[in-house]
C-alpha cells in the first residue's frame, strides 16, 4: 500500500479534510471515508494535547493518515505532538528559509536536527523497537509547511531546495491578508501571487496544494486547475452545518407543500 509520504514525494493526487471539533468521533467517522489524510488543527481550535491524542487514536481506528497543524513554529510545541505519533506535521506561517530550516530541525533527531528523545504513542508505548524507530522516523515523517504571506512567496525559490519538506500548502486567506485584502482569497492580486509561487513549485518537483474550508466543486476545480495535487477541503463543523441546513430545508419544503 502506498503511504502518504510516497504519494507526496511522487506528486500524486492527495485529498484531505479538516478536523476542528474536539470530539474524536468526528475524526473516526471521517477517517473511515477514504480520505488520504485527516488534518487535525491545533492552531485555530480548542484541541489541546490530551484531545489531540484521542483524535490520533480515532484516525488510526479509521485507517487514515494524520497531519497535525501546530500553532507555531516552536520546537517545544512540535516535540509533544511528534511523541504522539502522527503521520506528519504542518507548520503555519513559514516566511523565510531560516524559519523553514528551524522547523525541519525540530522534527529531526541529532545530528540532523534538535528533536529531543521521548516517544510514547509513537512507539506504541514500547511495543515497537526503539532503534528501528530512530532509524526510520527521520525518513518517514511527513513534513508540510504553509505559504501564507507575500514574504513567503518572495523567499520560496530558496525554501523549495530544502530536502526534508514533502509539501507546500497555500493558506489563501492569510495570503490575501498579507497584501491588505483579507477575506478575498480568490481576488486577482492574491491569485497572481499564488501563480508566481506555483511556477516556482512546479519547477521544484515538490508536491503543493491548498487548505480551504469550501467544498464547492467550482472552487476545488479552481485550485486543481492551478496544478495543485494536494487538496485539503472542508471542515468538520461546516460538513455538519451544511447537512443540517439541507435537511431542515427539505423538512420545511415538505411540510409547507400542498
Amino acid at each position: 500500500m502506498t503511504t502518504l509520504k510516497e504519494k507526496l514525494r511522487k506528486c500524486e493526487p492527495v485529498a484531505g479534510t479538516h478536523v476542528f471539533l474536539k470530539d474524536p468521533c468526528v475524526t473516526e467517522l471521517l477517517a473511515s471515508l477514504g480520505y488520504d489524510f485527516i488534518w487535525i488543527d491545533t492552531e485555530h481550535t480548542a484541541i489541546d494535547y490530551a484531545i489531540l491524542e484521542t483524535h490520533l487514536m480515532a484516525a488510526t481506528a479509521g485507517g487514515t493518515s494524520t497531519l497535525v497543524r501546530v500553532p507555531w513554529n516552536n520546537p517545544i510545541l512540535v516535540k509533544r505532538v511528534l511523541e504522539m505519533g502522527p503521520t506528519g506535521i504542518i507548520f503555519p506561517v513559514i516566511n523565510t528559509l531560516q524559519e523553514l530550516q528551524e522547523a525541519m530541525k525540530s522534527t529531526l533527531y541529532p545530528p540532523y536536527g534538535i528533536r529531543g528523545f521521548g516517544p510514547m504513542r509513537a512507539i506504541r508505548y514500547g511495543i515497537d523497537d526503539v532503534s528501528k524507530f530512530i532509524e526510520k522516523t527521520n525518513k518517514n515523517l511527513v513534513r508540510c509547511v504553509q505559504i501564507e504571506s507575500k514574504m513567503a512567496v518572495e523567499n520560496l525559490g530558496e525554501m523549495v531546495k530544502d530536502p526534508y519538506v514533502d509539501c507546500f500548502i497555500f493558506g489563501p486567506y492569510d495570503l490575501s491578508s498579507s497584501i491588505g485584502e483579507i477575506g478575498n482569497p480568490l481576488g486577482k492580486n492574491t491569485n497572481e501571487l499564488i501563480d508566481k509561487a506555483v511556477a516556482i513549485l512546479k519547477a521544484s518537483g515538490k508536491s503543493f496544494g491548498v487548505s480551504g474550508s469550501d467544498w464547492d466543486p467550482d472552487i476545488i476545480q479552481h485550485w486543481h486547475d492551478k496544478g495543485m495535487n494536494v487538496l485539503s477541503m472542508g471542515i468538520d463543523y461546516f460538513h455538519l452545518l451544511k447537512g443540517a441546513k439541507d435537511e431542515l430545508e427539505n423538512i420545511r419544503c415538505i411540510q409547507n407543500s400542498k
